[in-house]
């Protein structure tokens, strides 16, 4: 199952005064593991970076889903909490998930997550918003054997937003995986 990993990477960068800097970026990837991940950051920065870079750490990133508007650089982490019913025990839980969201601002970001969120059944808050140092994100593409089964990028509705990643671990995620060999199975089944 794919997972999101923060990599962070070290180069000489030219500045647009024509300086060289060294400095260190932060990238955001869908990968297996930590391996595949630092194996992917080379693949695809390889061509978009001159000269050499260095990977200078790797970690796991929890986060639940990606809203990726086309008119927006800057990443904000978003913070959403709400309270969810237990089936077994009946107890109330309190459920925190991290999502990150392009947007121009803080308070766009804000309308941003209650826009994508609206169609939650529960109520929801938001504790905290803040910039993110993200420079770029790679999601999980369809030509890349890494899990076929996870869907890598959503289409928002015709309103010329761009998507929404997810690299899987998510309930929702889970559920298609389920559906899909559910169907599978039923299809073998009437082969033979």
């Amino acid at each position: 199952m794919n997972s999101w990993f923060t990599v962070k990477i070290k180069y000489t960068k030219q500045l647009d005064n024509g300086a060289l800097k060294r400095v260190s970026e932060p990238y955001l990837i869908a990968a297996m593991t930590f391996t595949d991940a630092e194996a992917r950051i080379y693949e695809e920065l390889g061509t978009l970076i001159r000269g050499e870079f260095h990977v200078v750490g790797i970690t796991r990133t929890e986060l639940h889903d990606i809203f990726m508007y086309e008119d927006a650089d800057a990443w904000y982490k978003v913070k959403v909490k709400y309270e969810t019913i237990d089936a077994d025990s009946e107890k109330t839980r309190k459920v925190t998930q991290n999502f990150l969201v392009s947007a121009g601002s803080v308070k766009e970001a804000y309308e941003r997550i209650k826009e994508s969120l609206s169609t939650l059944m529960v109520d929801f808050e938001i504790p905290s918003i803040s910039v993110s140092p993200i420079v770029d994100i790679f999601p999980v593409t369809d030509d890349e054997n890494i899990e076929s089964s996870e869907r890598s990028l959503e289409e928002f509705s015709a309103t010329g937003k761009g998507g929404i990643y997810s690299a899987g671990g998510s309930d929702s995620d889970d559920e298609i995986v389920e559906e899909i060999s559910e169907i599978k199975d039923e299809f073998n089944k009437s082969e033979e």
